[in-house]
């Protein structure tokens, strides 16, 4: 499967990427749901605090089985939370990587912190550690309301 940053997603498609921002930053904060692949295959569903950063997407995923998931098999969806006054939605699938250069991880952190307006990180936030979200398809559906039987979808794949 190709794979693409955020970035690499952003110029190629800089109407999908800034549609895909701001959906994830709705309530002025990260927010989606993210699907992982449980041992036995199946899905499992856990809402999460995507980080965009200029060119990745990034998240600090604390110990849990989330993480676990992804240790195992980092294939991942990942779908923006619903709107209030429309049924639009971002959806991504592709693959998590651990963040192993420490400037991204600090950044990652520092804009977590920022967007939530902490000085200093919380107890417990040293056990976590981020990952990079990967991006292989990307879906947008835009809607005119709710109850619109017309949604305008838009799919784009990393590599085409």
């Amino acid at each position: 499967m190709t794979l693409a940053t955020w970035e690499e997603f952003g110029t190629a498609r800089p109407d999908l990427a800034q549609a895909g921002h701001g959906l994830l930053y709705q309530f002025g904060v990260g927010l989606a749901f993210l699907s992982t692949v449980r041992p036995d295959g199946g899905p499992r569903l856990h809402p999460f605090c995507p980080v965009l950063l200029p060119g990745r997407l990034v998240a600090h995923i604390i110990p849990s089985f989330k993480r676990d998931d992804l240790d195992a098999d980092p294939r991942y969806a990942l779908h923006s939370f619903a709107t209030p006054d429309n049924e639009d939605a971002f959806y991504l699938t592709g693959e998590a990587r651990r963040v192993t250069d420490d400037g991204l991880a600090a950044g990652g952190a520092a804009q977590f912190l920022s967007e939530r307006g902490h000085d200093a990180p919380p107890d417990g936030f040293s056990d976590g550690i981020f990952f990079e979200f990967l991006i292989g398809r990307c879906l947008l559906t835009r809607t005119t309301g709710r109850d619109d039987w017309h949604p305008q979808h838009t799919v784009w794949s990393a590599g085409s």
